[in-house]
């Protein structure tokens, strides 16, 4: 058996997902890192909780200071560090997949500057709490996505007029949100530029709750159109072929696509960079032909899971996981671009 090439086709009522089985085994091998980072998430920091300790918090045996430091604040965070970014591994998976162009990515051709755009108009005009903000964001996404698809699309959508459409949106829209800073009063304008940064500071169950349960419904979705998405990897005219309705499921796509950024944006602000490494890395790791959802989503998740392992710990002072990821991610895209300047030279 070619360990590489053999796939398996995992079915949940009406969704199929074909994955192969070195992909399989990443995925898993990811999953199981993701636990151990959780694992030291909980117990590392300046209150330290040894293993013996968080066993009996986490079956409910210990009621002292150390339960509230793991379950309410630390538990949380954990928590979604790994759904955000499994959200942002899959949402950079859609565009990549969608475009073929290894930097598509939201943050890249401005669907994350929308939804905190969104954002920012509630926050500093409107003066709203979370649930205001979320919707923001949403609107704001998705009010961007419509934008760019709308000024790219001449009889359908390619990838690099996406690409360049969005990156001109995301700029006008950088300067949009300056200056809604620049206007806000200075504690407002603090916390939104910090919130901006992307954080998991401060991150409650009731914001993780809210997300995860938005993010996992967008996650049904988005798998239940992965098989098209994997069609039109090959090209609209064998997508077509083999009956795919590109538009409708091109759209699809495109929505599921900013609403997953559009939740973690809402909840930690926009985490950049994540949602364009992830997929590659996966692809990279998993062998696999084209950009794929699950090895993508346990990527993002197993990524930003330790950028904010080393916003925590591994730094003089704490940060905004954000920061990490730019700065990692930044990186990142000077060696994508001067790969692909190599690959079409």
């Amino acid at each position: 058996m070619d360990f590489g090439r053999s796939q398996h086709v995992l079915r949940w009522g009406g969704i199929s997902l074909r994955i192969s089985s070195r992909a399989a085994v990443v995925c898993a091998v990811l999953v199981v890192l993701c636990a151990i980072g959780a694992v030291a998430a909980l117990a590392l920091g300046s209150y330290a909780v040894s293993l013996p300790q968080l066993v009996d918090v986490l079956r409910g045996a210990d009621d002292s200071f150390a339960r509230t430091v793991v379950t309410e604040w630390r538990a949380p965070r954990a928590l979604a560090a790994i759904v955000f970014g499994a959200a942002l591994g899959m949402s950079g998976a859609v565009f990549q997949g969608l475009t073929n162009n290894p930097l598509a990515s939201p943050d890249v051709i401005g669907f994350a500057a929308g939804s905190y755009t969104g954002a920012l108009i509630v926050i500093i005009v409107l003066g709203g709490g979370y649930a205001s903000v979320a919707s923001g964001a949403l609107l704001g996404g998705l009010a961007t996505a419509t934008m760019v698809y709308l000024l790219a699309y001449r009889g359908g959508i390619t990838g690099f007029r996406l690409i360049i459409v969005g990156i001109g949106v995301a700029a006008m829209l950088g300067s949009v949100n300056t200056w809604l800073l620049l206007r806000a009063d200075l504690e407002v304008a603090m916390s939104a530029a910090t919130w901006g940064a992307g954080s998991l500071n401060g991150i409650t169950w009731e914001q993780t709750g809210v997300a995860t349960g938005f993010i996992l419904v967008l996650f049904v979705g988005t798998c239940a159109l992965g098989s098209s998405l994997r069609q039109m990897q090959l090209g609209d005219d064998a997508a077509r072929a083999l009956g795919v309705r590109l538009e409708p499921s091109r759209l699809g796509l495109v929505l599921t696509g900013v609403a997953l950024t559009a939740a973690v944006t809402a909840a930690a602000g926009p985490i950049a960079f994540v949602a364009l490494a992830a997929p590659q890395i996966a692809r990279r790791i998993a062998r696999t032909p084209g950009i794929t959802l699950v090895p993508a989503a346990c990527t993002g998740a197993a990524l930003l899971l330790a950028a904010d392992a080393v916003a925590q710990h591994a730094l003089p002072s704490p940060l905004p996981v954000g920061v990490v990821t730019v700065v990692i991610g930044g990186g990142y895209l000077i060696w994508l671009l001067i790969h692909e300047m190599r690959r079409h030279a």
